[in-house]
């Protein structure tokens, strides 16, 4: 017992009666803990998968095929399949009904309607934001363009990925453009895989000096320079894509690309 407490009488009816158990408390957290275990398994699976097409891991038209996939991950199908329909949903996997799941094969003409769609879009955004940069904007594009720069440095091609695009859609946050943020995030995110699954060697594509060039119009107030700086690299990175556009090939080894 330690020092700093008084001790008390240890009388048998001062003693606390042990409570009995009831079979909630028994049954209930193990329910929570199987709950738990069950999302942590399909976090797992999940990020496993988008990490394997972010990097150019999986090859476009390739099938994963439930049976492969649950014996890579060691985990049930129906845990599997949860993860796949969510995939299948963000547009990172394509669900075929009695086929099963396929990564995205676009072809080069699907390629350039979602580039030639982001051209469109994301110049109305520079109009918008041209010479309106307020200084929080200008601090928190300048600090994400430096974030950028750091995992493109640290080679942490998922991270640079995900920061690349996400530059697109902090512009169009900041142009105020809320109706616009889920299409852009959309478009985002297709052309992002479209990059890792043609050009794995460069996932992270898309320069953060190239936005810095484009910051630097945006606060100068050079519609011209800063609409130029947007075109061209976007048409860079949709030209980069295109020309390594290749047939596909199946019969990926799931068990290599996840480990045993």
């Amino acid at each position: 017992m330690p020092a700093d407490i008084a001790p008390f009488p240890t009388t048998e009816f001062m003693a606390p009666r042990p409570r009995r158990s009831s079979p909630a408390d028994t049954e209930a957290p193990t329910q929570a803990a199987r709950d738990d275990d069950a999302v942590s398994v399909e976090e797992r699976i999940y990020a496993s998968i988008t990490a394997a097409l972010l990097q150019g891991r999986l090859r476009p038209g390739a099938q994963l095929v439930e049976r492969d996939l649950a014996a890579a991950f060691g985990c049930t199908r129906g845990a599997l399949r949860k993860v796949l329909a969510r995939l299948g949903f963000e547009g990172k996997l394509v669900l075929e009904a009695n086929r099963g799941a396929f990564v995205p094969s676009p072809s080069e003409e699907d390629i350039r309607q979602v580039y030639r769609a982001r051209q469109i879009v994301e110049a109305g955004i520079v109009a918008a934001l041209c010479g309106a940069l307020s200084a929080t904007h200008k601090r928190r594009l300048r600090a994400h363009v430096r974030s950028e720069a750091k995992a493109t440095s640290a080679g942490a091609v998922e991270e640079s990925v995900r920061l690349a695009g996400q530059f697109h859609v902090l512009l169009t946050e900041l142009a105020g453009g809320t109706e616009l943020l889920g299409l852009v995030g959309q478009l985002v995110a297709k052309t992002e895989l479209y990059k890792a699954l043609f050009d794995p060697s460069k996932g992270s594509t898309c320069s953060a000096d190239e936005h810095t060039q484009i910051i630097d119009a945006l606060d100068a107030g050079d519609l011209e320079v800063a609409l130029s700086a947007m075109r061209e690299h976007l048409a860079e990175l949709e030209e980069r894509v295109v020309e390594r556009v290749r047939k596909s090939a199946a019969g990926e080894d799931l068990g290599a690309v996840f480990g045993r």
